[in-house]
Order: structure tokens, then sequence, then C-alpha cells
């Protein structure tokens, strides 16, 4: 695979995205978060998998246009998640590369995959859909999944940890690493919690209620770091806080799943969930994730122990 620029990816393209934080951050009941593909499991409204059935056999028939499979994602798309808007279909980025391995499990490759493109709130409405499946980043929810179905889970974000070049925080390998470290989190968000009851730093956690209070915070060294879910860190650090970059990602620290969104009760949704269960199966959906949640971003695996 052709080596990806490093994690100020597109700048201007992400500093544009500011939807995709609203959609994944754990900020809000929007959140986002493990850098290991999550086992199987059952989204809601989903039915139990049969997964001795052929993923392609399944999908026969049953996507919107006969023969081809319809990929949805946002308008623009930002890397991670599809490292080139124009071409998503090339497998560059996450959930790209995630897209085209579902679409050939389901015996879908070349011209019978097509994209198209939708707003994130629309595709999350009641009613029909002009795509196969979408993928924007969707947290898997109850109150979601009333009106659209989702996959099993394709990835759950994992808490990181990010600041200044220079923090002691940048050589953290283990949540041990941390202990000691002045830590800052963002009010409202789930971190807060995952700091204080698993981290458990010798220090009280700081909580900022914007980006301001925390740059200037790390900036005149009253926090050595701060802690929020992976996309949330890729964007401020790529964007928001100058001169910081994201020291890793914990290990097990995800809640968070994103799956992907299809109509509700889709003939689609258990032949996903088939091909999703393969690529677990064969450890190609860990690999797909490896390569852009954790390398390409520049976001390695801190340990639980």
């Amino acid at each position: 695979m052709t080596r990806v620029p490093t994690k100020r990816f597109a700048l201007a393209a992400v500093i544009a995205g500011t939807l995709v934080l609203a959609a994944c951050g754990d900020d809000t009941e929007e959140s986002s978060d493990a850098t290991e593909a999550p086992a199987a499991t059952e989204a809601p409204g989903t039915t139990a998998l049969d997964t001795s059935a052929d993923p392609k056999a399944c999908a026969d028939g049953n996507t919107i246009t006969d023969g081809v499979l319809t990929i949805a994602t946002g308008e623009p798309a930002f890397p991670p998640y599809v490292l080139n808007d124009a071409t998503p279909e090339d497998g560059q980025g996450f959930e790209s590369a995630v897209a085209m391995a579902v679409a050939k499990e389901l015996g879908f490759e070349g011209a019978a995959v097509t994209w198209v493109r939708t707003p994130f709130d629309a595709a999350i409405a009641p009613g029909p859909k002009d795509f196969d499946f979408n993928l924007q980043q969707y947290t898997i929810t109850p109150e979601r999944a009333e009106v659209v179905d989702f996959s099993d889970g394709y990835y759950t974000a994992a808490q990181a940890v990010f600041g200044l070049a220079d923090s002691p925080a940048a050589t953290a390998k283990t949540i041990a690493d941390l202990k000691g470290l002045n830590i800052g989190v963002a009010a409202g968000t789930t971190s807060i919690a995952y700091v204080e009851e698993t981290i458990q730093p010798d220090a009280e956690v700081q909580i900022f209620n914007d980006n301001a209070a925390a740059k200037v915070a790390l900036e005149s060294k009253q926090i050595d770091a701060i802690v929020s879910d992976l996309p949330t860190a890729l964007f401020i650090t790529a964007v928001e806080i100058e001169g910081t970059k994201v020291f890793g990602q914990i290990e097990g620290s995800g809640t968070d799943e994103f799956g992907l969104l299809l109509a509700k009760d889709s003939p689609l949704t258990d032949c996903v969930n088939i091909a999703l269960a393969n690529l677990k199966a064969s450890g190609q959906l860990d690999q797909i994730t490896t390569t852009w949640m954790s390398e390409y971003t520049e976001a390695p695996i801190i340990t639980a122990s």
C-alpha cells in the first residue's frame, strides 16, 4: 500500500469538517471510539446472525439497484476516514477501506460499487434511502435504531491522550504512566468518568469548558495532557490547538461503536453483518483499523498494564 501523509492530513478539508466531530465525539450523545475492531455484537434493532450464511447469496437481489451496491458517505468526506474525497472507492482511508472490504464480501467490486453523498442528519432521519449503507462515523444508539438499521459495530473509538510535544505524557506507554500526570478533560464528556475511575490520576482532574481554556492550561504547564475520544483528539491537535499532538490511544477504553447505517428493516442488514463477521474472523478488519486509526494517525496504543 502507498504510504500516506502524516497526521496533519489535509488541514483545509478537516477544518471544514467540524460536522464530523458533531457526528462522532464522545462530548455529546454523538460519541466516537477502540483502536481494535470490536467483537461482533448485536446492534439495536437487529436479529441473531447466522454466520454460516453466504454474504454474496444473502445480498443477491437485496440492493436498491439490482447488481449494484450503493455506498454513502459525507459531502465532503475527511481523513482518516476517507483519504481522497474525490475517490472514496479507492479504499484509502479507514471507512473507505471498510466499505470496500464489505462490498467485496457481498460480491460487489469495480463498476458494481457506486458512491453517493448524504448530509449526516438526513441519513439518520426516518424514510427511504438512496443508498444501501452509509458510513459517516455513526454511533449506534437505541434512539436512532428506532428509525434506521445499524450493522454490528465496525469500530469502537478509544480514549486518547494529547498535549504539547514536550509533555511528560509523550512517553507514556501504559495507564500507570499517566497516573502521575496533571490531566485535563472537556466538560460534559465521558472522558471525565474514564479518567477519574480508570486512570485515577494522583492529582485532581481539571475540567475545561472550552478548548481555549485547555490551551492556556497546556501552555502554562498547569496540565500535562488532555484526554478525549480519539476522533476529537485528532481534530483538536490538527486544527484547534497549535503545537499539540496525540501521544496514544488507550487499549480497551472504547465504549461507543460506529455502525454501518441502513434503511429501517433493510433486507441487506443481515448480509452486511455476515460480511463484517467474516472480516473480523479473518483479521482483515483489525488490519484495516491498525493501518488507518493507529499507524496513519500516529496514535500508538497505550496499554492497560
